[in-house]
């Protein structure tokens, strides 16, 4: 029987999701010029959620390019990359991400969720096994689950446990594809990558690694914890965080590149990636590999801030990156941490449930190497502030 009132499944979400507290809202910010502090409702904050890492999205260098590459192109693409949007500086693009990545090819994607979320689906059939870590990101598993392969999940960095899956998938299906990453999103953990690799070339299996929130911040150079370990099929990196651009990129084999042109959807039936946003991922990759002595105050400023905040008694999960989690269950108490933060002129987000498990609500904290010492006070002295009720 049809219902009277189309749109009733629309109130029943949302009132599900307000009484849950998790309902979600846009905000608009403003950046300002010193690339960590953003302007909302009239008001400053430090921003303590951006994946922008290196400070990059305002580094003169990345602008200047980006402008020449606006200047001398145009605005726009103006066609998918089949027709006439693959311009001379897309290929250049490609082979300098081959090149400093070490693989024989890449290909670049107008994002990390596009490119995860379509490739999946075109690497695999009907008659193939994925085999994703449990706290896989949403777009891969976006992408296992809209294609027709079998999808199970290992737990989650357990190397015993995929070992297990992949002898008990053996000589079962045409293909096997394993899918992790390097740095996960929400827990800030790394994947015993290396580990999962050998289980990829012992079982003869194909390996995808997302290695988005490693590059620029970790590995030889800041080119990530992937980029020298051979048994990777596919290896996808984003520019939208440490690159501090827009857009994503693929680093695989000449042969894997060619199958995407041909057969990956969400790269065929898209429009190119603009020439602004390739002047600057273009510009960022030049200077990523030159912050050597940058990336070291970095790592030492991540590791002293997660110290400093567990000495005040907060969980911080396994984290060991840049992503510091601080885990409180509740959405309630998530949401009151968030509003004090914010209080204090500290702009930090408040993660729930369906995001994250039910009960493991947090703060997730991204650490930028534009952070200031007094930036950090405000926020240890605010925690503080918290615990002491």
């Amino acid at each position: 029987m049809p219902v009277n009132d189309k749109n009733a499944f629309l109130d029943e979400a949302l009132n599900s999701r307000k009484e849950d507290q998790q309902f979600r809202t846009l905000s608009s910010v403003t950046p300002q010029p010193n690339s960590i502090e953003i302007e909302q409702d009239g008001n400053r904050y430090i921003n303590f959620c951006s994946n922008d890492y290196l400070g990059l999205a305002r580094h003169p260098k990345v602008i200047e390019q980006s402008r020449s590459y606006l200047e001398r192109y145009g605005a726009g693409s103006t066609a998918s990359r089949l027709i006439s949007g693959t311009f001379d500086i897309h290929t250049q693009l490609e082979k300098e991400l081959a090149k400093s990545l070490g693989r024989e090819a890449a290909l670049i994607f107008n994002s990390g969720f596009q490119a995860n979320s379509s490739i999946v689906g075109t690497v695999t059939d009907r008659h193939s096994l994925i085999l994703a870590d449990k706290l896989s990101h949403n777009s891969l598993l976006q992408g296992a689950l809209a294609g027709r392969a079998s999808f199970q999940r290992f737990n989650h960095n357990d190397i015993e446990h995929l070992e297990l899956l992949l002898q008990q998938a053996d000589g079962k299906y045409n293909r096997i594809w394993i899918l992790t990453e390097t740095v996960f999103s929400m827990d800030g953990d790394r994947s015993p990558i290396k580990e999962i690799s050998s289980l990829a070339d012992k079982y003869n299996a194909h390996l995808f690694v997302d290695d988005a929130h490693a590059v620029g911040a970790w590995g030889d150079r800041g080119l990530g914890l992937a980029k020298d370990l051979s048994g990777v099929d596919i290896l996808l990196g984003t520019c939208g965080k440490a690159f501090g651009s827009f857009g994503a990129y693929v680093a695989c084999s000449n042969k894997m590149r060619e199958y995407l042109i041909n057969f990956c959807s969400g790269f065929i039936f898209t429009t190119a990636l603009p020439p602004a946003v390739i002047g600057a991922i273009n510009a960022s990759l030049k200077l990523i590999p030159q912050l050597e002595e940058e990336r070291a105050v970095y790592h030492q400023k991540i590791q002293h801030v997660r110290k400093e905040i567990q000495s005040l008694g907060f969980d911080t999960g396994p984290s060991t990156t840049q992503i510091i989690p601080i885990i409180l269950g509740s959405e309630k108490a998530t949401i009151g941490l968030a509003d004090l933060l914010k209080e204090q002129g500290i702009l930090a987000s408040a993660i729930r449930p369906p995001t994250v498990p039910k009960n493991s609500s947090r703060i997730r904290l991204t650490l930028s190497l534009s952070h200031t010492d007094e930036h950090i006070k405000v926020l240890l002295k605010t925690l503080k502030k918290w615990q002491n009720g």
